[in-house]
């Protein structure tokens, strides 16, 4: 290398550097968006009891407030992803945490129940399409064989929520009030508006358009894909669910340690992140198969370990690792939505909502029919088995027709 090549090679360097702590600063305000929201999502769990209490109604009409959340992120997914899909997506992306940091901040205000359910139902719609459009994001910033773990990173703040910001906010709903905990998930909110801002550089319209989005639905991998979302990681909702009778009925732990075994779960999610974002760059349809063989897996091994404290809390955390499967089903949405990337992305997040609403009412289905709290573990089973049957019809018309 002659002399004058030398300061053209340390400049290249630089840039590179600088290119990775600019990519860097970027995955971290939209992950630390994706901490807001999942603390947001999990933590009104945790002081159901003090809402209903406030607002003078039964905790399982108090738990409206739930489903309102998660009917407004099915619903505002794909009405969000059609109507901006030509904004620039650093606004987009601005927009959606303003409305969910104010919609927070609006419940902390809420002067009734029935105000609380709309807010809620309002706070969830831009959920979806906030982790759809941060992923391909995440994933435009990555060379192609690091897709997943791009996506993987901003998911990271969500799996991080589950382990600290979700105990924490329960805390403060329990100790100091529900209001100031739905303040406090408002307070990240803004947060995360300020850092996008200042991280997130400014971007041009896409060439996308509410056509070319809605394209997407005629495409039926999406719809196959989307299916295995919705069906196959319903068995990891069927435990989560009632894990908490499941521990003290079952298991026999006393109530106050159940927070320390969902903050394993957390764990285990964090560690499934991780690794299945990995998985996934190296191999992405035998991940995805191999995580749902997991889930049926330790969907039986939940149904034995679940009477003894010690095994029931290490099941926990290897059910928390089945979310190995959610970067792996975000990547092969960008890979066969084609031009309607945003739609697809956002839709994801929807099919888990209904994979939560599918897994909470047949867990419920088989206790009610007398099988007892641990026979969770057989839905949570056999769900991961009918998300194979759809994978395979998948994978069968890849075969037929290969992506481009």
């Amino acid at each position: 290398m002659t002399d004058a090549a030398l300061p053209r090679a340390a400049s290249s360097l630089t840039d590179i550097r600088d290119d990775k702590r600019r990519t860097a600063m970027i995955e971290f305000a939209l992950a630390v968006g994706g901490f807001a929201i999942g603390t947001g999502e999990f933590a009104t769990m945790g002081f159901l009891p003090d809402l209903a209490g406030t607002l003078g109604v039964t905790e399982p009409t108090a738990g409206h407030v739930i489903s309102a959340y998660a009917l407004g992120v099915v619903v505002g997914s794909p009405i969000i992803a059609v109507l901006a899909a030509k904004l620039p997506r650093r606004t987009l992306l601005l927009g959606l945490m303003a409305v969910f940091a104010l919609g927070n901040l609006a419940s902390a205000l809420a002067p009734g129940y029935h105000a609380l359910i709309g807010l809620r139902f309002l706070t969830g719609m831009p959920h979806g399409a906030y982790f759809g459009v941060a992923s391909l994001v995440a994933a435009s910033l990555s060379p192609p064989g690091g897709r997943a773990r791009a996506v993987g990173r901003i998911m990271m703040g969500l799996t991080i929520a589950t382990v600290v910001g979700t105990p924490l906010v329960t805390w403060f709903g329990q100790s100091l009030g529900w209001r100031l905990a739905f303040a406090g998930v408002g307070a990240v909110g803004l947060l995360t508006v300020l850092l996008i801002w200042l991280a997130v550089p400014a971007t041009s319209a896409t060439a996308s358009s509410p056509l070319v989005e809605l394209g997407a639905l005629r495409r039926p991998q999406v719809w196959l894909t989307l299916a295995v979302a919705a069906v196959g990681s319903g068995g990891v909702f069927a435990i989560y669910t009632y894990v908490s009778s499941t521990l003290t009925h079952v298991s026999g732990l006393p109530l106050a340690t159940v927070p320390l075994v969902l903050a394993g779960f957390g764990l285990g999610m964090t560690a499934g992140n991780v690794v299945g974002s990995k998985l996934a760059d190296v191999a992405l349809m035998p991940a995805i198969a191999g995580v749902l063989l997991w889930d049926v897996a330790i969907g039986v091994v939940y149904v034995f370990a679940a009477h003894d404290g010690w095994t029931a809390a290490a099941a926990m955390f290897l059910v928390g690792c089945g979310f190995a499967i959610m970067p792996a089903l975000q990547t092969r949405l960008m890979d066969v939505a084609a031009d309607a990337q945003t739609l697809a992305a956002a839709l994801n997040h929807s099919a888990f909502n209904v994979a939560n609403a599918l897994g909470a009412w047949l867990g419920g289905v088989a206790i009610a029919a007398g099988y007892g709290w641990a026979s969770t573990g057989w839905v949570a089973a056999g769900l991961p088995v009918l998300g194979l049957a759809v994978f395979g019809v998948s994978a069968l018309l890849d075969r037929r027709r290969p992506q481009a």
